[in-house]
Protein backbone atom coordinates (compact mmCIF):
# COMPACT_ATOMS: atom_id res chain seq x y z
CA UNK A 1 0.00 0.00 0.00
CA UNK A 2 1.48 3.91 -0.83
CA UNK A 3 2.47 6.21 1.48
CA UNK A 4 -0.21 8.19 2.53
CA UNK A 5 1.17 11.11 1.05
CA UNK A 6 2.06 9.58 -2.41
CA UNK A 7 -1.52 8.32 -2.27
CA UNK A 8 -2.34 11.95 -2.16
CA UNK A 9 -0.30 12.96 -5.02
CA UNK A 10 -1.85 10.51 -7.21
CA UNK A 11 -5.05 11.88 -6.76
CA UNK A 12 -3.88 15.26 -7.66
CA UNK A 13 -2.08 14.36 -11.02
CA UNK A 14 -4.96 12.56 -11.60
CA UNK A 15 -7.65 15.20 -11.17
CA UNK A 16 -5.74 17.36 -13.29
CA UNK A 17 -6.14 15.48 -16.19
CA UNK A 18 -9.28 17.40 -17.06
CA UNK A 19 -12.33 16.03 -18.15
CA UNK A 20 -12.10 17.10 -21.62
CA UNK A 21 -8.69 15.29 -22.01
CA UNK A 22 -10.28 11.75 -21.00
CA UNK A 23 -13.23 12.22 -23.58
CA UNK A 24 -13.67 10.84 -27.06
CA UNK A 25 -11.35 7.54 -27.17
CA UNK A 26 -10.12 5.93 -24.68
CA UNK A 27 -7.27 4.54 -26.29
CA UNK A 28 -5.47 8.27 -26.99
CA UNK A 29 -2.58 7.63 -24.30
CA UNK A 30 -1.63 4.71 -26.02
CA UNK A 31 -1.26 6.39 -29.15
CA UNK A 32 0.32 9.02 -27.90
CA UNK A 33 -2.31 11.91 -28.95
CA UNK A 34 -1.85 12.96 -25.56
CA UNK A 35 1.65 12.03 -23.17
CA UNK A 36 3.00 13.42 -19.81
CA UNK A 37 6.50 13.94 -20.14
CA UNK A 38 9.63 16.02 -18.22
CA UNK A 39 10.63 18.89 -20.69
CA UNK A 40 13.17 21.62 -20.50
CA UNK A 41 12.18 24.85 -19.32
CA UNK A 42 13.82 26.41 -22.05
CA UNK A 43 11.21 24.64 -24.15
CA UNK A 44 8.36 26.25 -22.60
CA UNK A 45 6.59 29.42 -23.01
CA UNK A 46 3.48 30.64 -21.30
CA UNK A 47 0.63 31.90 -23.73
CA UNK A 48 1.05 35.41 -24.10
CA UNK A 49 -2.90 36.10 -23.96
CA UNK A 50 -3.23 34.18 -20.94
CA UNK A 51 -5.70 36.55 -19.49
CA UNK A 52 -4.57 35.98 -15.93
CA UNK A 53 -1.33 37.90 -15.73
CA UNK A 54 1.21 36.61 -13.44
CA UNK A 55 3.83 39.36 -14.22
CA UNK A 56 3.11 43.22 -13.48
CA UNK A 57 2.16 44.53 -16.63
CA UNK A 58 5.65 46.04 -17.71
CA UNK A 59 7.45 42.91 -17.24
CA UNK A 60 4.75 40.94 -18.94
CA UNK A 61 5.21 43.20 -22.17
CA UNK A 62 8.98 43.10 -21.80
CA UNK A 63 9.39 39.25 -21.45
CA UNK A 64 6.67 38.50 -24.25
CA UNK A 65 8.35 40.51 -26.55
CA UNK A 66 11.99 38.63 -26.29
CA UNK A 67 13.28 41.67 -24.32
CA UNK A 68 13.74 39.58 -21.20
CA UNK A 69 14.42 36.50 -20.67
CA UNK A 70 12.51 34.48 -17.65
CA UNK A 71 15.22 34.91 -15.28
CA UNK A 72 15.98 38.49 -16.10
CA UNK A 73 12.45 38.91 -15.74
CA UNK A 74 12.38 37.51 -12.34
CA UNK A 75 15.33 39.46 -11.51
CA UNK A 76 13.45 42.47 -12.19
CA UNK A 77 10.34 41.42 -10.30
CA UNK A 78 12.91 41.00 -7.36
CA UNK A 79 14.58 44.33 -7.70
CA UNK A 80 10.72 45.68 -8.13
CA UNK A 81 9.36 44.22 -4.86
CA UNK A 82 13.06 45.40 -2.82
CA UNK A 83 12.38 48.80 -3.14
CA UNK A 84 8.52 48.35 -2.59
CA UNK A 85 9.60 46.28 1.11
CA UNK A 86 12.47 49.08 1.68
CA UNK A 87 10.31 51.99 1.24
CA UNK A 88 7.63 50.09 3.85
CA UNK A 89 10.66 49.39 6.39
CA UNK A 90 10.53 45.51 5.36
CA UNK A 91 13.86 44.83 3.27
CA UNK A 92 14.80 41.86 1.94
CA UNK A 93 18.58 40.45 0.94
CA UNK A 94 17.29 36.49 -0.11
CA UNK A 95 13.63 35.57 -1.42
CA UNK A 96 13.43 33.31 1.29
CA UNK A 97 13.08 35.99 4.08
CA UNK A 98 9.51 36.78 2.62
CA UNK A 99 8.73 33.05 3.99
CA UNK A 100 7.16 34.06 7.75
CA UNK A 101 9.79 32.57 10.71
CA UNK A 102 8.25 30.54 13.05
CA UNK A 103 10.54 31.10 15.84
CA UNK A 104 9.16 34.69 14.95
CA UNK A 105 6.10 35.30 17.27
CA UNK A 106 6.17 39.16 15.30
CA UNK A 107 6.05 37.52 11.84
CA UNK A 108 2.48 35.89 12.53
CA UNK A 109 0.73 39.90 12.19
CA UNK A 110 -1.79 39.60 10.16
CA UNK A 111 -2.28 43.10 9.86
CA UNK A 112 1.14 43.58 7.20
CA UNK A 113 0.01 44.82 3.68
CA UNK A 114 1.73 43.90 1.03
CA UNK A 115 1.84 45.55 -2.17
CA UNK A 116 0.71 43.47 -5.35
CA UNK A 117 4.07 42.93 -6.57
CA UNK A 118 4.92 41.84 -2.09
CA UNK A 119 2.37 39.44 -2.68
CA UNK A 120 2.94 38.00 -6.21
CA UNK A 121 6.66 37.05 -5.00
CA UNK A 122 5.89 35.90 -1.83
CA UNK A 123 3.39 33.97 -3.35
CA UNK A 124 5.57 32.58 -5.94
CA UNK A 125 8.12 31.49 -3.20
CA UNK A 126 5.52 29.64 -1.19
CA UNK A 127 4.87 27.74 -4.30
CA UNK A 128 8.39 26.87 -5.20
CA UNK A 129 9.34 25.80 -1.66
CA UNK A 130 5.94 23.58 -1.90
CA UNK A 131 7.40 22.29 -5.32
CA UNK A 132 11.05 21.83 -3.53
CA UNK A 133 9.78 19.86 -1.06
CA UNK A 134 6.71 17.71 -2.29
CA UNK A 135 7.74 17.92 -5.69
CA UNK A 136 5.50 19.05 -8.55
CA UNK A 137 2.77 17.45 -8.19
CA UNK A 138 0.42 18.87 -11.12
CA UNK A 139 1.64 18.84 -14.48
CA UNK A 140 1.46 21.74 -16.53
CA UNK A 141 -0.61 21.51 -19.16
CA UNK A 142 1.35 22.43 -22.63
CA UNK A 143 0.24 22.45 -26.16
CA UNK A 144 3.01 21.27 -28.51
CA UNK A 145 4.10 24.17 -30.87
CA UNK A 146 6.39 22.82 -32.12
CA UNK A 147 7.61 24.19 -35.92
CA UNK A 148 10.24 21.77 -38.09
CA UNK A 149 13.17 20.66 -35.81
CA UNK A 150 12.64 23.24 -33.04
CA UNK A 151 10.65 22.02 -30.46
CA UNK A 152 8.25 24.66 -28.52
CA UNK A 153 5.77 24.26 -25.67
CA UNK A 154 2.76 27.02 -24.99
CA UNK A 155 1.64 27.12 -21.74
CA UNK A 156 -2.41 26.31 -21.40
CA UNK A 157 -2.51 26.04 -17.96
CA UNK A 158 0.29 26.62 -14.38
CA UNK A 159 2.23 29.43 -15.48
CA UNK A 160 2.41 30.10 -11.80
CA UNK A 161 4.31 26.64 -11.54
CA UNK A 162 5.96 27.80 -14.30
CA UNK A 163 7.06 31.04 -13.09
CA UNK A 164 7.54 29.16 -9.52
CA UNK A 165 10.17 26.81 -10.97
CA UNK A 166 12.05 28.89 -12.37
CA UNK A 167 12.68 31.00 -9.17
CA UNK A 168 13.15 27.74 -7.08
CA UNK A 169 15.99 26.96 -9.87
CA UNK A 170 17.76 30.35 -10.33
CA UNK A 171 16.57 32.06 -6.68
CA UNK A 172 16.78 29.52 -4.13
CA UNK A 173 20.05 28.16 -2.78
CA UNK A 174 20.59 25.11 -1.93
CA UNK A 175 18.59 23.44 -4.83
CA UNK A 176 19.72 20.92 -7.38
CA UNK A 177 17.42 21.72 -10.29
CA UNK A 178 17.64 19.10 -13.41
CA UNK A 179 16.32 22.33 -15.65
CA UNK A 180 12.95 20.05 -15.86
CA UNK A 181 9.36 20.44 -15.90
CA UNK A 182 6.45 17.65 -15.62
CA UNK A 183 4.00 18.43 -18.96
CA UNK A 184 0.77 17.26 -19.91
CA UNK A 185 1.45 17.55 -23.81
CA UNK A 186 -1.36 18.27 -26.14
CA UNK A 187 -1.23 18.78 -29.51
CA UNK A 188 -2.23 21.82 -31.54
CA UNK A 189 -5.30 21.15 -32.94
CA UNK A 190 -6.38 19.74 -29.38
CA UNK A 191 -5.80 22.74 -27.59
CA UNK A 192 -8.56 24.23 -25.60
CA UNK A 193 -9.48 27.73 -24.68
CA UNK A 194 -12.62 26.69 -22.71
CA UNK A 195 -9.93 24.83 -20.67
CA UNK A 196 -7.72 27.51 -20.32
CA UNK A 197 -11.17 29.43 -18.97
CA UNK A 198 -11.92 26.37 -16.48
CA UNK A 199 -8.60 26.09 -14.97
CA UNK A 200 -8.68 29.79 -14.35
CA UNK A 201 -12.05 30.24 -12.71
CA UNK A 202 -11.58 27.17 -10.65
CA UNK A 203 -8.10 28.83 -8.74
CA UNK A 204 -8.60 31.36 -6.65
CA UNK A 205 -7.22 34.96 -7.36
CA UNK A 206 -8.40 35.42 -10.44
CA UNK A 207 -9.01 39.43 -11.04
CA UNK A 208 -12.48 40.83 -12.45
CA UNK A 209 -9.85 42.62 -14.92
CA UNK A 210 -8.58 39.22 -16.12
CA UNK A 211 -11.71 37.49 -15.98
CA UNK A 212 -12.73 40.43 -18.51
CA UNK A 213 -10.28 39.41 -20.84
CA UNK A 214 -10.90 35.35 -20.22
CA UNK A 215 -14.99 36.40 -21.29
CA UNK A 216 -13.47 38.47 -24.90
CA UNK A 217 -11.19 35.60 -25.06
CA UNK A 218 -14.14 33.16 -25.29
CA UNK A 219 -16.14 35.41 -27.58
CA UNK A 220 -13.38 36.44 -29.88
CA UNK A 221 -12.55 32.45 -30.14
CA UNK A 222 -16.38 31.47 -30.80
CA UNK A 223 -16.85 34.30 -33.29
CA UNK A 224 -13.91 33.02 -35.48
CA UNK A 225 -11.33 36.01 -34.48
CA UNK A 226 -7.42 35.43 -35.27
CA UNK A 227 -5.90 34.50 -31.57
CA UNK A 228 -2.19 36.20 -32.18
CA UNK A 229 0.70 34.55 -30.92
CA UNK A 230 2.16 37.52 -29.01
CA UNK A 231 1.26 39.61 -26.47
CA UNK A 232 -1.91 41.86 -27.00
CA UNK A 233 -2.83 45.13 -25.91
CA UNK A 234 -6.12 45.83 -24.38
CA UNK A 235 -7.90 46.80 -27.43
CA UNK A 236 -7.68 43.40 -28.94
CA UNK A 237 -9.86 42.27 -25.97
CA UNK A 238 -12.20 45.29 -26.52
CA UNK A 239 -12.87 43.52 -29.95
CA UNK A 240 -15.42 41.77 -27.73
CA UNK A 241 -17.67 45.03 -26.99
CA UNK A 242 -19.06 44.56 -30.55
CA UNK A 243 -20.06 41.12 -29.74
CA UNK A 244 -22.16 38.98 -27.49
CA UNK A 245 -23.66 35.48 -26.71
CA UNK A 246 -26.49 35.97 -28.51
CA UNK A 247 -24.41 35.96 -31.67
CA UNK A 248 -23.53 32.10 -30.99
CA UNK A 249 -26.02 30.78 -28.90
CA UNK A 250 -24.93 27.18 -29.15
CA UNK A 251 -21.74 28.73 -27.08
CA UNK A 252 -23.77 29.96 -24.18
CA UNK A 253 -23.95 27.57 -22.00
CA UNK A 254 -20.34 26.02 -22.22
CA UNK A 255 -18.99 29.91 -22.36
CA UNK A 256 -20.98 30.87 -18.88
CA UNK A 257 -18.97 27.38 -17.66
CA UNK A 258 -16.24 28.22 -18.94
CA UNK A 259 -16.55 31.22 -17.02
CA UNK A 260 -17.84 29.34 -13.61
CA UNK A 261 -21.23 29.30 -14.26
CA UNK A 262 -22.18 33.15 -13.87
CA UNK A 263 -25.47 34.34 -15.34
CA UNK A 264 -25.88 35.68 -18.56
CA UNK A 265 -26.75 39.47 -16.75
CA UNK A 266 -23.15 39.24 -14.76
CA UNK A 267 -21.12 37.99 -17.98
CA UNK A 268 -22.07 41.41 -19.93
CA UNK A 269 -20.79 43.32 -16.24
CA UNK A 270 -17.69 41.62 -16.22
CA UNK A 271 -17.13 41.77 -20.50
CA UNK A 272 -18.30 46.04 -19.94
CA UNK A 273 -15.16 45.86 -17.95
CA UNK A 274 -13.40 46.18 -21.47
CA UNK A 275 -14.38 50.07 -21.69
CA UNK A 276 -12.12 51.03 -18.65
CA UNK A 277 -8.91 52.66 -19.66
CA UNK A 278 -5.70 51.24 -20.07
CA UNK A 279 -4.28 52.94 -16.88
CA UNK A 280 -7.39 51.77 -15.22
CA UNK A 281 -7.32 48.35 -16.11
CA UNK A 282 -3.73 47.91 -14.92
CA UNK A 283 -4.00 49.41 -11.36
CA UNK A 284 -7.88 47.80 -10.85
CA UNK A 285 -5.91 44.36 -11.91
CA UNK A 286 -2.53 44.60 -9.91
CA UNK A 287 -4.93 45.46 -7.14
CA UNK A 288 -7.33 43.10 -7.88
CA UNK A 289 -10.53 44.78 -7.36
CA UNK A 290 -14.10 42.99 -7.79
CA UNK A 291 -16.44 43.80 -10.33
CA UNK A 292 -18.97 45.70 -7.98
CA UNK A 293 -16.51 48.45 -7.12
CA UNK A 294 -15.26 48.80 -10.61
CA UNK A 295 -19.23 48.61 -11.76
CA UNK A 296 -19.80 52.82 -11.60
CA UNK A 297 -16.63 53.79 -13.08
CA UNK A 298 -16.96 52.53 -16.31
CA UNK A 299 -20.22 55.35 -16.90
CA UNK A 300 -17.38 57.95 -16.49
CA UNK A 301 -15.62 59.35 -19.10
CA UNK A 302 -12.33 57.35 -19.72
CA UNK A 303 -10.44 60.03 -18.62
CA UNK A 304 -11.78 60.19 -14.99
CA UNK A 305 -11.45 55.84 -14.42
CA UNK A 306 -7.88 55.99 -13.62
CA UNK A 307 -8.24 58.66 -10.91
CA UNK A 308 -11.56 56.82 -9.53
CA UNK A 309 -9.84 53.34 -9.43
CA UNK A 310 -6.37 55.17 -7.35
CA UNK A 311 -9.47 56.63 -4.71
CA UNK A 312 -10.87 53.02 -4.67
CA UNK A 313 -7.32 51.48 -3.82
CA UNK A 314 -6.16 54.26 -1.09
CA UNK A 315 -9.34 54.63 0.39
CA UNK A 316 -10.86 51.28 0.35
CA UNK A 317 -14.01 52.39 -0.83
CA UNK A 318 -16.62 50.13 -0.67
CA UNK A 319 -18.83 49.35 -4.03
CA UNK A 320 -22.04 51.51 -2.33
CA UNK A 321 -19.43 54.61 -1.99
CA UNK A 322 -18.03 54.02 -5.38
CA UNK A 323 -21.25 54.02 -6.83
CA UNK A 324 -21.95 57.28 -4.64
CA UNK A 325 -19.02 59.11 -5.61
CA UNK A 326 -19.36 58.22 -9.78
CA UNK A 327 -23.04 59.13 -9.46
CA UNK A 328 -21.80 62.82 -7.66
CA UNK A 329 -19.45 63.26 -11.12
CA UNK A 330 -22.15 62.68 -13.34
CA UNK A 331 -24.56 64.90 -11.95
CA UNK A 332 -21.47 67.99 -12.20
CA UNK A 333 -20.55 66.97 -15.55
CA UNK A 334 -24.79 66.74 -16.24
CA UNK A 335 -24.69 70.67 -14.94
CA UNK A 336 -21.42 71.17 -16.40
CA UNK A 337 -23.12 70.17 -19.98
CA UNK A 338 -26.00 72.36 -18.98
CA UNK A 339 -23.93 75.45 -18.29
CA UNK A 340 -22.47 74.66 -21.88
CA UNK A 341 -22.85 77.99 -24.38
CA UNK A 342 -25.40 76.76 -27.27
CA UNK A 343 -23.96 77.32 -30.80
CA UNK A 344 -26.67 79.71 -31.55
CA UNK A 345 -25.15 82.21 -29.03
CA UNK A 346 -21.56 81.26 -30.00
CA UNK A 347 -22.43 82.60 -33.86
CA UNK A 348 -23.98 85.76 -32.31
CA UNK A 349 -20.87 86.83 -30.78
CA UNK A 350 -18.93 85.67 -33.41
CA UNK A 351 -20.83 88.08 -35.90
CA UNK A 352 -20.03 90.72 -33.19
CA UNK A 353 -16.35 90.44 -33.55
CA UNK A 354 -16.94 91.45 -37.51
CA UNK A 355 -19.28 94.84 -36.80
CA UNK A 356 -16.70 97.25 -38.38
CA UNK A 357 -16.00 95.06 -41.30
CA UNK A 358 -19.89 95.05 -42.73
CA UNK A 359 -21.77 98.13 -44.32
CA UNK A 360 -25.53 98.98 -42.95
CA UNK A 361 -26.44 98.73 -46.36
CA UNK A 362 -25.18 95.64 -47.07
CA UNK A 363 -26.68 93.92 -43.82
CA UNK A 364 -30.04 95.09 -44.41
CA UNK A 365 -29.69 93.57 -48.50
CA UNK A 366 -29.11 90.49 -46.70
CA UNK A 367 -32.22 90.48 -44.33
CA UNK A 368 -34.23 91.45 -47.50
CA UNK A 369 -33.02 88.62 -48.90
CA UNK A 370 -32.93 86.16 -46.38
CA UNK A 371 -36.61 86.78 -45.24
CA UNK A 372 -37.69 87.68 -48.64
CA UNK A 373 -39.80 90.81 -47.39
CA UNK A 374 -38.89 94.24 -45.96
CA UNK A 375 -41.39 93.97 -43.13
CA UNK A 376 -40.05 91.02 -42.06
CA UNK A 377 -36.38 92.34 -42.28
CA UNK A 378 -37.51 95.37 -40.16
CA UNK A 379 -39.47 92.50 -37.30
CA UNK A 380 -35.96 90.38 -36.87
CA UNK A 381 -33.89 93.30 -36.34
CA UNK A 382 -36.21 94.90 -34.17
CA UNK A 383 -35.68 91.28 -32.14
CA UNK A 384 -32.36 91.48 -32.79
CA UNK A 385 -32.29 94.67 -31.13
CA UNK A 386 -34.25 93.68 -28.02
CA UNK A 387 -31.66 90.87 -27.48
CA UNK A 388 -28.92 92.80 -27.57
CA UNK A 389 -30.58 95.43 -25.11
CA UNK A 390 -31.45 91.98 -22.69
CA UNK A 391 -27.24 90.94 -23.45
CA UNK A 392 -26.18 94.16 -22.38
CA UNK A 393 -28.09 94.42 -19.34
CA UNK A 394 -26.67 90.88 -18.35
CA UNK A 395 -23.16 92.49 -18.62
CA UNK A 396 -23.94 94.97 -16.43
CA UNK A 397 -25.44 92.61 -13.84
CA UNK A 398 -22.55 89.93 -14.28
Amino acid sequence: MPPKNQTHRIDDLLGSVTEELLMGNPQQFEDNSIRVERLLLEMVRPDPVQPRRVLPEQLHFAFHSNRLTPTQALKELVQLVQVAARQRGRPFNNVLELLPNPDDESDEDSSVHLSPEEQLLHDLVNLAITIRDDGQVNPLTVVDVSQGVTQQFRIETGERRYWATWLLRDFIAGYNSDGMIPCIIIPTERSSVFRQAKENTARSGLSAIAMARQAALLLLTVHGYQIPENAVPNDFYRQALDIDLRGKREYTEAILSAMGGVKKGYFSYIKNLLRLSDEAMELADRHNLDERRLRPVVALAPEYHAEVVRQIIDLNLTAKQVKELCEGDLHEREDDEQEKIPASALKIAKAAQTTTAAAPQDIARALIKQEGDTSLARARLQALRKLLTDVERYLVDE
